[in-house]
């Protein structure tokens, strides 16, 4: 310490022609502290915020593996990685602002990727996210056919759906068949299908049917139809066994029939027989009844009274005829006798 001491003292300022002691270095320690020699750390900003990403798909399971990226306002990489055990990531120490998500990978053969979309980090927060990876959808092929001889028809139009929702119309072409996607939530997701217009010339299948169908699998749904019965053809026992007739004539109209086919007795050979068999002649013409000039036609069943009066009438009036021919014939031989007689 005297050493020291001496060598501090021997230091001096030179003032206005005379030395000055300095003491200079007793002013300072000789050894220097630990806490000076430490470099303190910088603390964490405090305007940081994060991103926690949890990734399931749409039937609930969480999806580890899922492969994210995550790019600032500049379009430059600030993170990526994928997900953990539980479906998830966590993007820490990233500055506000509005960053874009993109998921580059699902980890499962049987999910698509969720669609980009931007997140908003807030300064001092996490910002979660829950990301839901849809299934792959399942390719349909729907086919139409004859339900006998199993040809494939155009032209038919069905739905496709599950529960009360269609999720898809196909239309059969020109080879009866027709495909497309059908989005589906779960492993095994069940759907019905209607046909809501059938073939030409087919009738339209009623029935709804049910399939299953996977996410990523292929599924043949197919609709038969029944040919349109042809209109049957009209019965000959059905037409009407008379054609129509006009009004008919009366049978005292006819010759021979009534007073009309009677011949004319001799001038003063009249008896009075002869007269009532002529005047009960005349009702029997008359009986029948003439229909209306101008009156309906009649048809079928209707034309045989007619038929049966008329007949009955043409009999009569030739009874009545023979009776009065064969008076006059006795009328005419009563002469003779008397003179023979005389």
């Amino acid at each position: 310490m005297h050493a020291r001491f001496v060598r501090s003292a021997a230091v001096a300022v030179a003032v206005t022609g005379t030395l000055t002691w300095a003491p200079v270095a007793s002013a300072q320690p000789s050894e220097p502290t630990a806490s000076a020699s430490a470099t303190p750390a910088e603390p964490p900003a405090l305007d940081a915020g994060s991103v926690e990403i949890t990734t399931n798909d749409t039937a609930g399971d969480t999806l580890p593996g899922a492969a994210f990226l995550l790019l600032d306002s500049a379009g430059q990489e600030a993170g990526r990685g994928k997900t953990d055990a539980q479906g998830k990531l966590t993007f820490p120490n990233l500055a506000p602002g509005i960053y874009r998500l993109k998921e580059t990978a699902s980890g499962s053969p049987l999910h698509e990727v969720a669609a980009d979309q931007d997140v908003i980090v807030t300064p001092g927060a996490a910002t979660r996210l829950t990301i839901t990876d849809p299934f792959k959808a399942a390719t349909v092929l729907l086919q139409a056919k004859d339900d006998r001889n199993g040809k494939l028809l155009p032209g038919a139009t069905v739905n496709i759906g599950t529960g009360t929702s269609t999720l898809l119309t196909l239309t059969t072409g020109a080879k009866g068949t027709a495909s497309g996607e059908l989005p589906v939530t779960n492993l095994k997701t069940r759907f019905w299908v209607k046909e809501i217009k059938a073939p030409a010339g087919y009738d339209l299948y009623k029935p709804s049917k049910m399939f299953t169908a996977g996410p990523g699998a292929p599924v043949t749904v197919t609709v038969t139809n029944t040919k349109t019965a042809a209109d049957p053809k009209p019965n000959p026992s059905d037409k009407p066994t008379h054609k129509p007739s006009g009004a008919p004539s009366s049978p005292a109209d006819k010759p021979g029939s009534g007073t009309a086919g009677a011949k004319p007795s001799p001038q003063g050979t009249h008896t009075p027989d002869a007269a009532a068999s002529s005047t009960a002649a005349e009702p029997v013409g008359d009986s029948t009844p003439t229909p209306p000039a101008g009156s309906l036609a009649h048809t079928g069943a209707d034309a045989t009274p007619w038929i049966a009066a008329g007949a009955a009438c043409l009999v009569a009036a030739g009874a009545v005829t023979l009776v009065a021919v064969r008076r006059r014939s006795s009328t005419r031989s009563e002469p003779d006798d008397s003179r023979k007689t005389s």
